[in-house]
């Protein structure tokens, strides 16, 4: 099972922009250190005045720490222009050494759709109209006369996020894996896993990479663990079920891992409860154990 990392970039107001620029920053040389296997930020608009920081610019800066590693950015695919946005994908792969991975979903929240001029209503059409544009283009192919340079050295690979059925047969038919949400319990992890591996052998198509994000925080051993999480869990995190959340020993997390990969999740894409900056890059540090653990 690989192990990557989906970075937090939404805080709130009140501390400074470079502060938590600098804290990213570090917590990327975290991830390295600790061979992770992955690197991706999300995709959000029209958050202010809490922070978010932007994921073409952030992954940019980041790329100067993350090594040769694969790495990417989530898109929410209706609300982008496919030659803009097949644009910087080709010039981010350029700066990275690492194959480069287009997480892209349909989206939701009507505020952010209505900033940037988007039906929440219609997104399929768009979704898919965008996706099929995104690779021609970087592919290298013309598109109604609009080619893009540069285009990535290798492939991109692309995942579809989602969980709801139609989300799959998507994945199935139209990217290379997919990405399962962070809410979902093991049994029903195993499900999804189970429904695009089926939906992909119905399109004739292989399975790629099987993905779930994982909300978690490693701990130096397990009363540390639920002590440092304790406050940010007991006001209901994200509205997540309490047994989703992975808080504990390296050895205790290690063992939730292997249940998914049980269930037949072949990625664990984890981001941290924890909110203090030192509590972070510790436990990120700690995923170098959890996946020795793994492996043996």
């Amino acid at each position: 099972m690989r192990i990557g990392i989906s970075l937090t970039t939404a805080y709130p107001a009140g501390v400074p922009p470079r502060t938590l620029a600098a804290g990213l920053v570090d917590r990327v040389r975290a991830a390295r250190r600790a061979g992770l296997d992955s690197l991706f930020v999300g995709d959000h608009h029209g958050t202010g005045p809490a922070n978010y920081f932007q994921n073409v610019p952030t992954m940019a800066r980041l790329l100067a720490e993350w090594g040769d590693a694969p790495f990417g950015i989530l898109c929410l695919l209706p609300l982008w222009h496919p030659v803009l946005l097949a644009e910087q994908v080709g010039t981010l792969a350029a700066f990275g050494s690492g194959r480069f991975v287009l997480q892209v979903s349909l989206g939701h929240g009507a505020r952010q759709f209505a900033a940037l001029g988007g039906d929440l209503r219609r997104r399929v059409g768009p979704f898919e109209t965008n996706l099929s544009v995104l690779r021609r283009l970087l592919a290298g192919e013309e598109v109604d006369g609009t080619r893009i340079a540069p285009v990535p050295e290798e492939p991109v690979e692309y995942w579809l996020g989602g969980t709801a059925d139609a989300a799959l047969d998507r994945a199935a038919r139209l990217c290379d894996g997919f990405l399962a949400t962070p809410d979902l319990d093991v049994a029903a992890a195993a499900d999804r896993a189970a429904y695009y591996r089926a939906a992909c052998a119905a399109t004739g198509s292989t399975p790629g990479p099987v993905a779930i994000r994982r909300d978690v925080y490693v701990g130096a051993d397990a009363a540390e663990a639920r002590r440092t999480a304790a406050a940010v869990l007991a006001g209901g995190y994200r509205g997540f079920p309490p047994d989703v959340l992975v808080v504990g020993a390296p050895d205790e997390v290690a063992a939730r891992f292997d249940e998914l990969g049980r269930a037949g999740y072949t990625d664990v894409i984890v981001r941290h409860v924890a909110v203090d900056q030192r509590a972070v890059v510790a436990s990120t540090e700690r995923l170098a154990e959890v996946r020795s653990l793994l492996t043996s």
